[in-house]
């Protein structure tokens, strides 16, 4: 976002003493300025939700504010919760990039103040465009970064570095934010996203390359909200956020997406690593970065364990006592049941399998399976 948007913004509010707020082209929220605790309910849904609705954004463009460079006046609708506003078209060589919008409920506005702050919204529409042309010239060699070949890398983190979207030297590490559903990933409202930050949308998921100097988990949870806001509700559980390790130059940050979309892959699987995992908190689960699936559960996924696998219930119990080291009466107790239960589960595990749970090395054979066989199908 940027201090310099922030600026516009309260400086027009201030002018014109009414709450302000900044959207984009698309009706997502840039920024606002200060409320009072009394707005229309559509302004209310647009800072609790970072959006208007498509609904609302029809309306609004039916005044022409999309192909004006004068302010708009749009009227109070009671039926949509909206009251009176004046829109600013923020514009840029005959472009809209965004609207500034200032409430009017009271008609207190007259249109001197208005000529005066669009000097304000011409430089918004600057800002906005100069940024907007920064991220289209972004998006090869961001994927140039991606391909894994150390050439084209190095000559697209060099061109990546003149852009001054990324330095070559800044330590960075990837977010993956992955959708588990058959469709495509949304796009992702990056105006909401620190500055620095730099994303890419490929064909099954959305790249951000992030500053190591940045609360990269911190910045990894809110691409994830940002990313859940184009979804229904339904969807939102299906969303994860995968962090790969730092890398000290930006041509090696191809093998932090890697370790990035790994953990994005394990946190689908794993519930206590959901929504956001970091390579660093894998575990065990780093094996699978190790080869091919099939050579790997040939190797971690013991015959012995094959028949448990089909006991739901039992792999489960298994899994619990095992986690908990062996402890039983906590064991118990994350399953929910009697310990006289879980010691006949725990025979039975025995009498399926062979292993001896009494044994370290039985134990291990059985841990590792447990773990990797849901994610090597």
């Amino acid at each position: 976002m940027g201090p310099d948007l922030q600026n516009i913004v309260d400086e027009v509010s201030r002018v014109l003493a009414t709450p302000v707020v900044l959207e984009d082209r698309d009706f997502n929220l840039v920024v606002f300025a200060a409320h009072a605790d009394e707005v229309d309910p559509v302004r209310q849904r647009t800072i609790l939700s970072r959006r208007s609705t498509a609904e609302v954004q029809q309306w609004f463009e039916a005044f022409g504010i999309a192909t004006t460079d004068r302010p708009v006046r749009t009227p109070a609708d009671p039926a949509r919760g909206i009251v009176a506003r004046a829109c600013l078209p923020a514009r840029w060589n005959g472009v809209t990039y965004g609207y500034l919008w200032a409430l009017d409920e009271h008609h207190r506005l007259d249109d001197a103040a208005l000529e005066r702050v669009m000097r304000h919204a011409v430089r918004a529409g600057t800002v906005m465009a100069q940024r907007a042309r920064t991220r289209q010239s972004l998006d090869g060699q961001v994927r140039d970064l991606l391909t894994g070949d150390r050439d084209v890398a190095e000559a697209a983190a060099e061109e990546i570095d003149g852009l001054g979207a990324l330095g070559r030297d800044v330590p960075a590490c990837a977010v993956v934010l992955d959708l588990d559903a058959p469709r495509d990933p949304p796009p992702l409202n990056l105006w909401r996203l620190p500055r620095a930050v730099v994303a890419v949308a490929t064909d099954g998921d959305v790249v951000l390359l992030v500053p190591a100097a940045l609360a990269v988990r911190d910045v990894a949870r809110d691409a994830r909200l940002l990313y859940t806001e184009r979804l229904e509700p339904a969807l939102h559980h299906a969303v994860v956020a995968g962090v790969g390790g730092v890398r000290p130059d930006l041509a090696g940050i191809s093998g932090s997406v890697r370790e990035a979309r790994l953990a994005a892959r394990v946190a689908h699987s794993v519930p206590r690593l959901r929504p956001v995992a970091a390579w660093a908190d894998l575990g065990v689960h780093r094996l699978l970065a190790c080869g091919p699936r099939r050579a790997l559960r040939e190797g971690a996924v013991d015959a012995a364990v094959e028949p448990l696998l089909s006991h739901p219930e039992l792999a489960a119990t298994a899994a619990a006592f095992l986690d908990h080291a062996g402890n039983v009466q906590r064991a118990a107790t994350e399953l929910a049941i009697h310990r006289q239960t879980l010691y006949y589960r725990l025979r039975r595990i025995e009498e399926l399998t062979g292993l001896d749970l009494a044994d370290g090395r039985d134990r291990l054979r059985l841990h590792l399976a447990l773990t990797l066989a849901p994610l090597l199908p």
